[in-house]
């Protein structure tokens, strides 16, 4: 089993998957009801990159966008973000980057996903070739990455080649139906990407997913830390989350706020955990950290750019009562 933590202490992140267009009407407003929208940077992979880079680490992106203005708009915001784009190609045809409308409410909330012919998933085994891993500490995806062909086989490829250069990887289960041809080909594809990889984040309904029926969830869990990854987190939502690493079980709770949505958690939360880990923290710290930058997200509008600095990370954690303890 790998020891994951010198990979990933170097801070410098190769993140696998797509980058697309976030709108998303004021705080309160249903998307029917809306006059005005904000365009920002969504997807989860280009998400997870944003919130690493803000948090002071370095993450470059590889995938592929449309080569129209909204992809142009997407590489754009990488680099406001200060992502590395070295290995974001343009394709051009059909292929369109997502687009995700989504409210600033928890109430009622709406989001609409728009993955009509995917430009990520375009994605060839020569774009993750094109790559030098030997820069990077670690890989990390999330796994809309392996829904389709040709970006399956590429992101399997990119794991070898990851690999052999000595990368932990890290992986963000990240199931959204709606990309995926059946469920079936969805459970088969996730649970090879977990068998792979060295880091596993996922919450309840994922990991039961993995293992067939969700009450199996939390031993498939244990499983795959006794068997071939060096961490395993199991979130659960408001109750907290459960983390198998080195034969231990560490069990920690959540940071209590007045959500806004419920988008951008779980993207956030991997970039504060890994940080965490890239600055030394022991383990139950970093998946606090992980926990109290998901809580800033919910609680603004956005995703990237509800990320938290480091500053505000320090002041949330100043003025937060702390976490819940584990239920």
């Amino acid at each position: 089993m790998m020891d994951v933590l010198p990979g990933i202490k170097k801070n410098n992140f190769v993140v696998v998957g797509r980058v697309g267009m976030d709108l998303f009407p004021e705080p309160g407003v249903a998307t029917q009801d809306a006059t005005t929208f904000t365009p920002d940077m969504g997807g989860s992979s280009a998400n997870i990159a944003a919130g690493i880079v803000k948090l002071g680490g370095a993450a470059s992106l590889v995938t592929n966008v449309s080569d129209d203005a909204v992809g142009r708009f997407c590489v754009n915001k990488l680099h406001h973000y200060g992502v590395d784009t070295t290995y974001v190609s343009p394709v051009g045809g059909e292929a369109r980057n997502s687009l995700a409308l989504y409210e600033s409410r928890v109430e009622g909330h709406q989001s609409v996903i728009y993955r009509n012919g995917a430009a990520d998933f375009e994605m060839t085994q020569a774009d993750v070739e094109a790559v030098d891993y030997t820069k990077f500490g670690a890989l990390v995806t999330a796994g809309t990455v392996f829904a389709a062909e040709p970006s399956r086989s590429a992101s399997f490829q990119a794991f070898e080649l990851a690999r052999a250069a000595g990368l932990p990887i890290i992986f963000d289960i990240d199931y959204r139906p709606y990309s995926w041809p059946s469920a079936a080909v969805a459970e088969d594809v996730l649970s090879k990407a977990g068998a792979l990889s060295d880091v596993i984040v996922g919450n309840d309904d994922e990991f039961g997913f993995m293992a067939g029926d969700k009450d199996k969830g939390l031993a498939m869990a244990r499983s795959l830390a006794t068997t071939s990854a060096a961490i395993v987190v199991y979130k659960m939502g408001e109750r907290g989350a459960i983390t198998f690493a080195q034969g231990r079980e560490v069990r920690t709770g959540i940071y209590p706020v007045t959500a806004l949505k419920p988008t951008g958690a779980g993207d956030s939360f991997m970039a504060g955990m890994l940080s965490s880990l890239a600055a030394g923290d022991a383990l139950e710290t970093a998946v606090l950290r992980g926990s109290a930058c998901a809580a800033i997200v919910v609680a603004k509008p956005g995703c990237a750019p509800a990320m938290p600095y480091p500053q505000d990370l320090t002041a949330f954690l100043a003025g937060h009562s702390g976490p819940t303890q584990f239920a």
